[in-house]
Order: C-alpha cells, then sequence, then structure tokens
C-alpha cells in the first residue's frame, strides 16, 4: 500500500469532473488536505465550465483542465500528469479514463472506492464507501476519500462550514451591478435545474412572487443561456418589477452577483450550492426521496437552510411556506 507521509511537500489531485452542485461539495477536500498537510500543493481536475466555482476556493493551488486533457492523445495525456509530479489522486468521482492515466503515469497513491470494479486494478488504496446506502451528507462522503492520508473522523456540517474560504475574484460590471438595490432585499429566483434536482414549477415560483412585496424585495430570476428560451413566456407573466437576468452572466459573473445578493431560492441545484458557499441566505425546496434528499444535498452554509416535502414530491411545500420562511431574511 503506497503512503506519502513521508513527503514533506506532496503534490496532491483532486478529481471531480461533473456538475457545479457536486464541485462545490468537493472543495472542502481541498481544505482538509491542508490541514493534515499544510505544505501540500492542491490540483484540481475539472471541467471547463466549473474552473470558476473551483477559482473561488483558496486552498486550491492549481487547476487541471479535464476538457483540454483529453483533446490530446493518450500518451500525450500521461506524459503531462507525469510532469505534474502528482504524488496522490483522491478519485472523488469515479472515472475510468482518469484512472487508467494516473496509474500509467505512476502517481505513487491512487485513492478510490471499492465499490468500483476498474479502481481494484488502477488504484492502491481503497475506500470502502457506498453512497446510496449512507446517511452522510455528500460533502461529508467526499471527505471519507481522505481516511488514507490521515484523516481521523468525519467533521460535522458546522465544522466543515466554519472551514469556508469562499473568495469571489471577479469584478461586477457596473450594469450588473446597478441590477442590485441599495433599499430593497435583492432575492435570486432560480427556478430551473438542469435536471438535477426536482423542480418546484413555474407556477408556485409566480405565486410567491405575487406574495413577496415588490416595496421590500427586489426579485430577480436567474437561468442558464439554455434555461433563458424555457423560461421566455413565463417571465412575461410575472410583474414589471421582476428583474429578468437569465443568460446575462457569466458563471464567474453569477458566483459574485450571488455573493452581493441576499438570498437566494432553488430546488437541489447548482445555483443553490454557490450561494450556500457565498454566505447568504439560502433556501432548498427538496422532496423526501433518496439519493436526492436533504440529508444527502442540503445547502451547507453559514446561513443555509431547507424545506422537506415529506413526500416523494414537492407538492406539499407551499408558496405561503415558502414566503413565510424568506420574510424573516428581512
Amino acid at each position: 500500500m503506497a503512503d506519502i507521509n513521508y513527503i514533506k511537500t506532496p503534490h496532491i489531485l483532486i478529481s471531480r469532473v461533473d456538475a457545479i452542485g457536486d464541485v462545490v461539495l468537493t472543495l472542502p477536500v481541498a481544505v482538509y488536505i491542508k490541514q493534515l498537510f499544510p505544505k501540500a500543493t492542491v490540483s484540481f481536475l475539472g471541467r471547463t465550465y466549473t474552473q470558476p466555482v473551483i477559482n473561488t476556493m483558496a486552498s486550491v493551488d492549481a487547476f487541471i483542465n479535464y476538457d483540454e486533457l483529453k483533446k490530446i492523445s493518450e500518451g500525450q495525456q500521461i506524459e503531462y500528469l507525469q510532469k505534474q509530479n502528482v504524488d496522490a489522486i483522491i478519485h472523488v468521482l469515479p472515472n475510468k479514463h482518469i484512472a487508467r492515466i494516473a496509474r500509467q503515469a505512476g502517481i505513487k497513491l491512487r485513492i478510490g472506492t471499492t465499490n468500483r470494479v476498474f479502481h481494484w486494478f488502477t488504484c492502491n488504496n481503497l475506500v470502502k464507501l457506498s453512497r446510496k446506502k449512507s446517511d452522510l451528507h455528500e460533502a461529508q462522503l467526499n471527505l471519507v476519500l481522505l481516511k488514507p492520508l490521515g484523516l481521523k473522523h468525519i467533521p460535522s456540517l458546522q465544522e466543515i462550514v466554519s472551514h469556508n474560504e469562499f473568495l469571489s475574484k471577479v469584478e461586477l460590471t457596473p450594469a450588473l451591478n446597478a441590477v442590485l438595490s441599495g433599499n430593497k432585499f435583492n432575492l435570486i429566483i432560480h427556478p430551473k435545474s438542469h435536471g438535477s434536482g426536482m423542480e418546484w414549477g413555474l407556477d408556485n415560483f409566480a405565486e410567491l412572487i405575487h406574495i413577496l412585496q415588490p416595496e421590500k424585495f427586489n426579485i430577480i430570476v436567474t437561468g442558464s443561456e439554455n434555461e433563458k428560451a424555457l423560461l421566455a413566456n413565463w417571465l412575461k407573466t410575472l410583474p414589471p418589477t421582476v428583474q429578468d437576468m437569465t443568460g446575462k452572466m457569466s458563471l464567474g459573473q453569477l458566483i459574485t452577483f450571488i455573493s452581493k445578493s441576499g438570498g437566494l431560492i432553488a430546488s437541489g441545484t447548482g445555483p443553490l450550492h454557490l450561494a450556500a458557499l457565498t454566505g447568504i441566505n439560502t433556501l432548498g425546496l427538496f422532496p423526501s426521496l433518496r439519493p436526492i434528499h436533504p440529508g444527502r444535498w442540503a445547502p451547507v452554509g453559514k446561513k443555509a437552510g431547507y424545506i422537506e416535502s415529506g413526500t416523494n414530491n414537492l407538492e406539499t411545500i407551499t408558496p405561503f411556506m415558502v414566503a413565510e420562511q424568506v420574510k424573516t431574511w428581512l
């Protein structure tokens, strides 16, 4: 079994090449690596579109772009990894291709889970971890993979929040700053989820918007470029005071914009986890349905909370219930 504890300044690579929310909940891994190895270099292997998220974490020293890596031949990929002098790789998201080239690159310590057959041939330190059956939150499950590096206990969510290192690195343009009100509560509503969470429904969000007083709330609707078309007709039915910001920001701008707002409401989707990360008031809407229940995917932040339906859908969560929660933010 490989060991890197004798290396004073190890280079440790975190591999997670999926969506925004997943990446947000993997960032604490970098923080805890630095606690275990204060002089370590921590790199993060991710996708082009999640780089702005990864860049918000002070404990991540370098970003390796998986989309760019895939453009070169496998031989060149292996050579590239060898040149990075990586001492350990943590396969937070199992990926057969990444596991294979990490082994071929001769990375000393390769940590993966036992429940992927290809890890038995590509990793040399296997951690028993069943995400489906566990009662741990996703952020805690990711930290289980640090046990081979010396992590003795899995921290509580409160402990994880207390080690948050969020730092916004993108400046807003004057036009984007102007969308935020100086004398009202800036409330972001992010109604769609790219299929990553169970959606509450546009009718419910519309009713919520009508309940909230326009004199007190500056309501801003956000969404990706793809979601802009899906929301266009619905947005026309909303009060003229509602601001449409769908498809108008890069991810880096959206992160900073969220951090300067007062609160955000969404189902279990990337912007919900971004809002929690930035430390603003965050409200997630969740069904009591495994594996997408809040026990696994609740937002993790200083002012983050959620409403759970108690059923396998979101029908029991009413606009009035959500409005009452949001009013406590004023």
